[in-house]
């Protein structure tokens, strides 16, 4: 018997684990760094977020993703400028794929 919901639904974002809800609170604040480039409050929180996603991927054997979070907090050092922010933004982006691909068992 085939089951009757649609392929394109089956395939849903993976469940959020402590990484994932790190990640996705990483992007959320890098985001916001857009309105207020300057923010200690968030670069620190960002900080904060980048430690515990790489010590939890260390944990769980990755690589990619923790050589990318030293990266980030080497990026998150610098003077506040749009181009940082675009590349902690895009550096969450690509935390959040590299997740997800380990999330559904490519990696």
């Amino acid at each position: 018997m085939s089951d009757p919901t649609p392929p394109d639904q089956r395939r849903g974002e993976p469940l959020l684990d402590e990484v994932g809800i790190a990640i996705v609170a990483g992007k959320e604040t890098a985001a916001y760094l857009w309105q207020v480039p300057d923010d200690q409050a968030s670069r620190v929180r960002l900080g904060e977020l980048l430690v515990q996603i790489r010590d939890r991927s260390v944990k769980k054997g990755r690589r990619e993703m923790p050589r990318l979070c030293d990266e980030l907090l080497k990026a998150l050092e610098a003077s506040p400028t749009p181009q940082q922010v675009d590349i902690l933004q895009d550096g969450f982006d690509r935390l959040y794929k590299l997740w997800s691909a380990a999330k559904s068992g490519l990696l």
